[in-house]
């Protein structure tokens, strides 16, 4: 039986379930209820915004979203956020999913941390962010009806989840911290890892190379 949670139905095609299982073995319970979060809130941002997304691309985007943040998943080097894509691409590309589907998937991971961006994209797109956004900041939270946001938080509990959200961050990227250059991540290990400093754009232009 399709799982509904705030009017929402819970893809339940072979594809979601192998990628719910993917995010359950791999991630903690606050990044699983997290996601799930995300695709709730993304679809009832869709029906408030008038953007209607492919569930099922909407759910793998919302699930492998903080997959970088995870020890299983996370590099060395690149963005987290690119660590989370790139699983995904290679996940939907084992099941046989059509190339220009994995690219919108891979560009809604890609760009969750990424402001205003992928409101002009595909709804995949926007919807991910508008998720994150809802659950993570707070963004359009007083849209939404409390009585919905309970339901699910009901299914999908949040305790202690600012503090837990912000150390998740921390462990998934403290390792590479130039990754975090021009993004928002860069704010997570100012206030959280002891003497970091973000790599400063005016000083990169103004001790580059160039001579003038």
């Amino acid at each position: 039986m399709t799982d509904v949670i705030a009017g929402i139905a819970i893809p339940d095609s072979s594809l979601a379930k192998d990628a719910t299982e993917l995010v359950r073995e791999a991630a903690s319970p606050l990044i699983y209820h997290h996601s799930r979060r995300v695709f709730l809130f993304g679809s009832l941002q869709g029906q408030r915004l008038g953007r209607k997304a492919d569930a099922e691309l909407l759910y793998v985007g919302a699930m492998f979203h903080d997959l970088g943040l995870t020890e299983k998943f996370r590099g060395d080097t690149q963005r987290f956020e690119l660590d989370g894509a790139d699983a995904a691409e290679r996940f939907l590309t084992s099941h046989g999913i059509d190339a220009a589907d994995v690219r919108t998937v891979w560009e809604a991971i890609a760009l969750h941390t990424t402001p205003e961006v992928p409101y002009r994209l595909e709804p995949e797109i926007a919807l991910v962010t508008a998720g994150v956004e809802t659950d993570v900041l707070g963004i359009g939270r007083d849209d939404l009806p409390e009585a919905i946001i309970a339901e699910i938080t009901r299914a999908h509990p949040r305790p202690n989840f600012k503090r837990e959200i912000l150390q998740a961050f921390t462990d998934g990227f403290k390792h590479r911290p130039d990754s975090t250059f021009g993004t928002v991540n860069a704010d997570v290990l100012e206030h959280i890892v002891p003497g970091y400093r973000h790599i400063d754009f005016v000083d990169v232009i103004q001790n580059s190379s160039w001579t003038e």
